[in-house]
């Protein structure tokens, strides 16, 4: 189904189309309607040279955690990759969708197993859900959480909405959060070839390079700081 198909409402704030959860406050989707585990596989994970840079004690950070899709297929290549040790995972998240929202969205991809399941479990209160995943929600704006972070991050998907429609994810200021949190040689991707994005990461102290999109995107962005 396209964009304009299936509109039935589900969880407050998100309409579903074809299967796929879309904002109702940005008006943009959660991930490709293409194929969204495929798409964050070429983005975040490629576009950060993962897996093969995975060691123990690697830290991903991330703004905008949505339905956890991100985080689950770093987890999977995690465990594919044999790493030893959990993956620490950092995101930033304004608006957190619920438990239930999550499984909706996450069951559709069955490459991730009952990974889905266990996400929705931890988020609901179970701690025992997903034991080789350090998870850190951080929720509310992330211009006043990321800078009070004490953390610093091997790489990071910058998998906010579109710039257009949510450019205070996207501000220099924040941009140069995300360098001073990023440890020496650490990366980013993201979806967005967007020229303030691009400009703004470089400004913060980032290399940054304008590569192949998925799907119907023909480009997006990443790079290594200096």
């Amino acid at each position: 189904m396209g964009l304009g198909d299936d509109t039935s409402t589900g969880q407050p704030g998100v309409t579903w189309r074809g299967g796929v959860p879309v904002s109702e406050a940005f008006d943009d989707p959660y991930y490709s309607f293409d194929d969204g585990l495929a798409e964050t596989v070429h983005v975040f994970l490629a576009g950060n040279g993962l897996p093969a840079r995975f060691a123990p004690g690697f830290h991903i950070a991330e703004l905008g955690f949505g339905t956890g899709l991100s985080c689950l297929a770093a987890l999977s290549a995690w465990r594919v990759a044999g790493v030893t040790g959990p993956l620490r995972f950092t995101s930033f998240e304004a608006y957190p969708l619920p438990p239930d929202a999550i499984a909706r969205a996450l069951a559709a991809f069955s490459g991730l197993g009952d990974l889905g399941a266990g996400l929705a479990a931890r988020l609901a209160g179970d701690d025992t859900a997903l034991p080789d995943l350090d998870l850190d929600l951080i929720e509310g704006d992330a211009r006043t959480t990321l800078p009070d972070w004490e953390g610093a991050a091997d790489a990071w998907f910058l998998d906010g909405f579109a710039p257009a429609k949510n450019p205070e994810l996207w501000e220099p200021g924040l941009m140069g959060e995300i360098a001073r949190h990023t440890r020496p040689g650490g990366s980013f991707a993201t979806y967005t070839a967007a020229g303030a994005v691009r400009r703004a990461l470089e400004a913060a102290g980032f290399a940054v390079e304008r590569a192949p999109g998925f799907g119907r995107k023909r480009h997006m962005s990443r790079g290594r700081l200096r």
